[in-house]
């Protein structure tokens, strides 16, 4: 397995190990609303019940965010070679990898750390479209392109 392939497969990991900690939480939460629903009543039932549905709506919230995270990532054509950087590159500038996908946290592989970006980032956006050898400047960090994977 190459060096891309196997941060695609983390990442992908990563991304559903989210998708399946959030559905678990809302599964616990919902079996959690209906045996207070059960055994309590009054304000204290109503106010717990009402925390307990905010909380369901958040964790719903960022499940949505990576269910689209995962939808969007499954698109992208990571196999495909490309002389100037384009979504679904690999990028190595100075001494870091950028895979230009979505804003994943950054993971190590092979002792090597990697940073997924989205292409709406400020670093994506002044990577797309160069090939190797360029430069440039962002945040006053001075970057050159040494491989695009």
């Amino acid at each position: 397995m190459t060096f891309k392939a196997q941060i695609v497969a983390q990442y992908e990991q990563r991304i559903q190990d989210k998708i399946d900690a959030f559905q678990d939480m809302i599964a616990a939460l919902s079996e959690d609303s209906k045996n207070d629903a059960k055994g309590s009543a009054g304000d204290k039932h109503e106010t717990a019940l009402s925390m307990m549905h905010i909380e369901q709506e958040k964790l719903n919230y960022k499940l949505k965010e990576y269910l689209n995270d995962s939808q969007d990532f499954s698109k992208i054509d990571f196999e495909k070679k490309h002389s100037k950087i384009q979504i679904g590159s690999l990028v190595q500038a100075n001494s870091n990898y950028f895979l230009i996908s979505v804003a994943l946290p950054k993971i190590t592989i092979q002792g090597q750390t990697v940073f997924g970006i989205s292409p709406q980032s400020p670093l994506a956006l002044e990577l797309l479209g160069r090939e190797v050898g360029e430069s440039f400047k962002i945040n006053t960090m001075d970057y050159l392109i040494n491989e695009i994977f």
